[in-house]
C-alpha cells in the first residue's frame, strides 16, 4: 500500500505542475491583447495623468536681457536677505533708474478703445516723442492724434498724468515713505527669480496719484522688471464720476543696466453708476536713445543724415 499511495502522490504533483504550466501559458497570450483592448494605462492613485497634448501658452513681451535661471515655483521661504533690506536696496536702484531715464528719449504710442459685444465701437490713438530741445530741455512732441471716436468715455488730465507716472511705475527712494510694501514670496518670471511686493499708498492726499497693486523685483539687480494694479483714487464727487483700469506694465533690460518700461496692456471694465463699459488700453514705449546715443531696443527706425 505504501508504494500505491506514493505513486499517486507522484501521479498528482505531475498533473498540478502540467495545471500551472497551462494557466501561465494562457496568461502570456491573454495578456497582450487585453493591453490593446484597454489602451494606455492609468496612472496610479494619487499621481496626475500624462497629459494628451501640450496646451499653448500666453506669452509675455520678451525679456532682452540674458537669461538668468530661476525657481521652478514660487518659494515660502524667507529671502537670502532681511526684507527691508531688499526694499531699501530696490528703492535706491529705482531712484538710479529714475534718473538714468530722464536723460533718455523715446517713442511712446497710447491707444485706449471701448467695446461693445467685443467689437470695438470707439477709439483714442496719440503716438508722441519724448525729446530734448537743442538747451537740453526735456518735452513730449505729439506727432499723431487721429479725431477720437470714444463715445462712452472721455479722458481727464488724471488719465493723462497716470500714462506718465503711474502706469510706468517707479518706486524711489524719496517716494517710498508715502507706501506701505509688504513681501509676498520669491517666484520665477520668465527666465528671471523675482521678489514679489504688494504695494499701497499709506494716505490718500488731495490732488495726488498712487499705485495700488503688486511689483516684481528682480532678485539680482534690485529693480522693478514687472508691476500689475491700478492707480488710486477712483474720484466719484456728485455729478462727477472718474474711475482707472486695472494694467500691467513690463520692463526691458537696456545697456545690461537699467530696467525700462517698454509695454503696457490692460483689458478690463470700467463701473459706472449708469452702466459698465468693457475697455482696452496698450501703451508701448519704444526707440530708447540716449540723448546722443541710439540704444537698440523697440521698434527700429531709419536715421536721417545730418544735412550739410
Amino acid at each position: 500500500m505504501a508504494g500505491n499511495l506514493l505513486e499517486r502522490v507522484a501521479q498528482n504533483q505531475w498533473r498540478a505542475a502540467i495545471t500551472v504550466l497551462t494557466c501561465l501559458a494562457g496568461l502570456w497570450l491573454f495578456m497582450p491583447l487585453s493591453a490593446q483592448q484597454q489602451g494606455p494605462m492609468k496612472a496610479p492613485a494619487g499621481m496626475p495623468a500624462p497629459p494628451s497634448e501640450p496646451k499653448p501658452v500666453a506669452a509675455a513681451p520678451a525679456q532682452t536681457a540674458t537669461p538668468k535661471s530661476a525657481p521652478a515655483a514660487a518659494s515660502t521661504e524667507p529671502p537670502p536677505i532681511p526684507i527691508d533690506q531688499i526694499i531699501q536696496r530696490f528703492a535706491a536702484r529705482e531712484a538710479e533708474f529714475k534718473t538714468e531715464r530722464d536723460n533718455f528719449t523715446y517713442t511712446q504710442t497710447f491707444i485706449i478703445q471701448t467695446l461693445e459685444g467685443g467689437r470695438v465701437d470707439g477709439e483714442y490713438r496719440m503716438t508722441s516723442e519724448i525729446v530734448f530741445t537743442p538747451a537740453g530741455k526735456r518735452y513730449e512732441k505729439v506727432t499723431s492724434a487721429p479725431p477720437p471716436t470714444l463715445e462712452r468715455i472721455s479722458l481727464s488730465q488724471q488719465d493723462l498724468d497716470d500714462l506718465e507716472h503711474v502706469q510706468p511705475f517707479v518706486l524711489t527712494t524719496s517716494e517710498l515713505p508715502k507706501y506701505n510694501v509688504k513681501y509676498v514670496d520669491h517666484e520665477p518670471l520668465d527666465e528671471l527669480g523675482t521678489y514679489v511686493f504688494e504695494v499701497g499708498p499709506k494716505t490718500l492726499e488731495k490732488n495726488q496719484r498712487y499705485f495700488q497693486g503688486r511689483v516684481w523685483v528682480d532678485d539680482k539687480d534690485f529693480e522693478i522688471v514687472k508691476s500689475d494694479g491700478k492707480a488710486v483714487p477712483d474720484i466719484k464727487k456728485k455729478g462727477q464720476e472718474n474711475v482707472f483700469p486695472r494694467f500691467e506694465t513690463f520692463r526691458e533690460n537696456v545697456e545690461g543696466n537699467y530696467w525700462f518700461p517698454t509695454y503696457t496692456r490692460s483689458n478690463d471694465v470700467l463701473h459706472f453708476s449708469s452702466g459698465d463699459v468693457p475697455i482696452r488700453m496698450t501703451v508701448r514705449y519704444e526707440n530708447y536713445k540716449r540723448f546722443g546715443v541710439t540704444i537698440k531696443i523697440g521698434t527700429p527706425t531709419q536715421k536721417e543724415e545730418d544735412k550739410q
